[in-house]
């Protein structure tokens, strides 16, 4: 039995990936951690600390102490801000025998900070919506003026739509940056489609172990957002093209020579119907994974089964083995249900 130490638990992403492991063949010791202690309340595991947030300062004054106590044999985290903190004191996990699976310090730093990716993948002439970084008013104002009278604004960092905004308006973006403090930290670019797609994989040393993709057919509560988008899914639905599977692997390669852990490609289809890479949620599953396990395909067990036991899977397609067009459809306060687009349509009619 492993002792796995888990961030963020009793948040969404986090139990996807604790019930994930429930429902597989292994039998881990799980210990949950979050900076809310009434989210552990959620958490499914057999211990439970409250830690400080990954951006205070006092975070690895406190969660190193507590690793080196709990001798935990894995850590795994569902948080980009988490997750960096954590690469930037590796060298500190090395030191207790802690081992993690994760790519190199300067790749997370890459795909943490959104500008870097894209600046990495322009360079090396991959399909991005073009974009510059917002320092001042007189960029935003060169960011109308360069992409049309609606440009798309959010956070360099951070997930579920961190300050993004659809801005047909001067005044208002500015305003809007503003109440962030977002001046050199906010990114403008040119407005794409609604359309949307992961591609999430795991890789071992530079080699692909499995990948799966999904559309994203809608947002929870999307219509109580400014920009539509919360960074929770209502309706996902697998899917596959051939296309995407190209870019996805580009991307990652792009910024990774020798990728190692989990890379989960996010895509905005382009006017055209063209994917245009938006960004790489680095070393952690989106938050829907679980919908991948209920499927059939458990990839934190896959992951775990790597990181800790060195065993691999056997399978018969390495991307996309799930079928097309099964459906995910969450909702609050209820279980998610499992089921096909077919049936789904057969609703509507």
């Amino acid at each position: 039995m492993s002792r796995i130490y888990i961030g963020g638990a009793g948040g969404a992403p986090s139990n996807g990936f604790i019930r994930s492991l429930r429902e597989s063949s292994r039998s881990d010791y799980m210990i949950g951690t979050s900076c809310v202690a009434s989210d552990l309340f959620l958490a499914d595991v057999e211990e439970k600390y409250v830690v400080p947030q990954a951006l205070s300062d006092s975070y690895e004054k406190r969660v190193v102490p507590l690793i080196r106590k709990l001798k935990p044999n894995f850590v795994h985290f569902q948080n980009d801000f988490e997750i960096r903190a954590i690469s930037r004191m590796r060298h500190r996990l090395d030191e207790i025998g802690v081992k993690y699976f994760m790519p190199t310090i300067e790749v997370i730093e890459n795909c943490v900070d959104k500008k870097k990716s894209y600046e990495i993948w322009k360079s090396d002439g991959l399909a991005v919506p073009d974009t510059m970084t917002l320092n001042n008013p007189n960029d935003l104002k060169k960011a109308f003026e360069y992409y049309g009278e609606k440009i798309w604004i959010r956070a360099t960092e951070g997930g579920g739509g961190r300050g993004a905004l659809p801005a047909n308006n001067f005044d208002f973006a500015r305003n809007w940056i503003d109440r962030f403090n977002g001046w050199g930290n906010f990114i403008a670019a040119e407005l794409l489609s609604k359309d949307t797609v992961t591609w999430l994989s795991i890789w071992h040393e530079g080699e692909l172990v499995v990948a799966q993709t999904r559309k994203r057919l809608s947002w929870n509560f999307g219509d109580r957002t400014l920009s539509g988008v919360t960074g929770i899914t209502g309706v996902g639905q697998t899917c596959s093209d051939p296309v995407v599977d190209r870019i996805a692997q580009d991307a990652i390669l792009s910024i990774d020579s020798r990728p190692h852990g989990i890379y989960g490609v996010d895509m905005t289809y382009d006017f055209s119907g063209h994917p245009n890479l938006t960004e790489i949620n680095i070393s952690r599953f989106f938050t829907t994974h679980y919908f991948f396990t209920k499927a059939g395909l458990n990839m934190p067990e896959i992951y775990c089964n790597i990181a800790l036991d060195g065993e691999f899977p056997s399978l018969e397609k390495k991307i996309n083995p799930l079928q097309d067009n099964l459906i995910w459809i969450r909702g609050m306060d209820v279980e998610p249900v499992l089921t096909t687009r077919s049936e789904l349509e057969a609703m509507i009619v």
